[in-house]
Formats: structure tokens, sequence, C-alpha cells
């Protein structure tokens, strides 16, 4: 599952393709965009801003989202794309490479003086070298009544944090999801987030227990019905969000967390 640590790795990659090379030609598949063309211009700089990319071409930037399904893929000059053709959304190509973007559940391109647009009302990237943990803090503890797993997954709160870290976290701290913000360490689970990430930034395998075997990397999610690795009860499933349009899927242990 796409999350800041994904969209992190996913940059880099894009980084070592792109830039500070000309773009000769550029296809973009939506209908928004489908005329758009940046061949000739050279890219300036890739960045990931929590779950969003931007790829800085001259006055334009290229942004993109994952969402659930979407991804970023690198290959030589003419190389067989590993994914069909109609699920491309975008194709950047250069002398030395190309770069096809798959299911991307968000495309568009702006003018870069108008990014914060697209990405300004984000919070604290947790893998940005602009990090600020107190502002995150002050974000999440601004709405005390809040499920402590929703305010964590709330982007404008802080930036980089998907479902799994949100159960991770929970259960690490010992929290339910469903605990009220005002009722929880925040500072604590912020600092958690960002540790989480960071150790994974580069990771080939997302792991929060320390143990990289399948099945033995989370503590809670994706468990449901299994044992938990702490105490031994069975993991427990439910769904949680700010509306019923938003819910989510939550994970826990009824005993390690209150």
């Amino acid at each position: 599952m796409p999350e800041g640590d994904t969209v992190f790795q996913t940059a880099a990659r894009l980084r070592r393709a792109l830039e500070g090379r000309v773009l000769t030609q550029t296809d973009f598949r939506v209908p928004a965009y489908a005329t758009v063309d940046l061949s000739g211009q050279r890219v300036d700089e890739v960045v990931s801003r929590g779950k969003h990319l931007l790829i800085r071409v001259g006055e334009h930037s290229i942004h993109s989202h994952l969402k659930m399904e979407g991804s970023w893929e690198v290959y030589p000059p003419g190389g067989r794309w590993r994914h069909p053709a109609f699920q491309a959304r975008a194709v950047l190509r250069t002398a030395q490479t190309q770069a096809v973007g798959f299911l991307l559940g968000v495309l568009e391109v702006v003018p870069r003086s108008q990014e914060e647009s697209v990405v300004g009302y984000l919070g604290p990237d947790l893998l940005g070298p602009d990090w600020d943990a107190a502002e995150a803090v002050r974000r999440v503890e601004a709405h005390p009544q809040t499920p402590i797993a929703v305010a964590l997954l709330d982007q404008r709160n802080l930036a980089g944090v998907g479902n799994v870290y949100a159960n991770e976290i929970c259960f690490v701290r010992g929290m339910l999801p469903t605990r009220p913000v005002g009722e929880s360490d925040v500072p604590a689970a912020v600092d958690l987030a960002r540790r989480m990430l960071v150790a994974n930034r580069d990771r080939t395998v997302r792991v929060t227990t320390g143990d990289t075997r399948r099945g033995r990397n989370t503590w809670v999610y994706g468990r449901e019905g299994r044992p938990c690795l702490r105490c031994g009860t069975l993991i427990r499933r439910s769904q949680l969000g700010r509306t019923e349009l938003e819910e989510r899927v939550t994970y826990f242990c009824p005993v390690c967390q209150t």
C-alpha cells in the first residue's frame, strides 16, 4: 500500500532516471492534459511531499498521487512495460530512459508557481527536509475529540502516514485506534510515526516489528484472527473514519491496546 515511504522511494527512483535530463517526449493520457507537451524541457527536480509526487519541469509541475493502485516505473528506451498500455496515465521519455505512471489516482500538470494549490494544505512532511514535529503535534492536538488513528491519517496534520502506519503506531503506543486525541500522548505518537517512516524509507519490505518474515513484519495490520505477536490474543478488525465515506479498516489487539 503506497504510504509516505513508498512515495519517497518512488521519488528517488524517478530522480535518478529523470533529473537534469531533457524530455524528448511527453504523453499525458488524461483528457484535461492530453494536449500538454513538455518535450524539449529539462527536468529540474523530483520531490515527494507526503504521499504526493512533484516532477518539476521548467515552469510546470507534474503532480501525481498513487492512491491505492498507482505506480511510477522506469524502463530503458524501448523497454517492454510490465503493465498493459491502457493503464498508463503518463509517459515521460528522455534519450536515456522512460518513466511511466500507471493507474495514477491523481495526475495533473500545473504551473510551478501554483504548486501550493495542490499540496499547500498538507501538514509537515514526515520525510521532508523541513520536518516540523512541533507543528504536527499542534495540528493533531487542535481536535481533541478526534480518534487518534483518524488524526494520524489526516494529511492536513502530518503528511505521509497511511493506514498501515496508523494501525501500527496505535499498537506500539498501546492505544486503541478509537482513543480520542485528547487522551493520547500525541508527541510520542508523532515521534514514532517519524521514526517508523525513516526506518522504512530505504527498505524493500516495510517492517514495524523488527522481523522481516512474511506475516510477522507488522504487529496488527492485516493480521485479523491471528495471534497477537506480543500476548497471543486474536487480532480484531473494525472500521473507523471521519465520515462513513472515509472509513478505513483498523486492526487492534483488545488486550495490548486500551
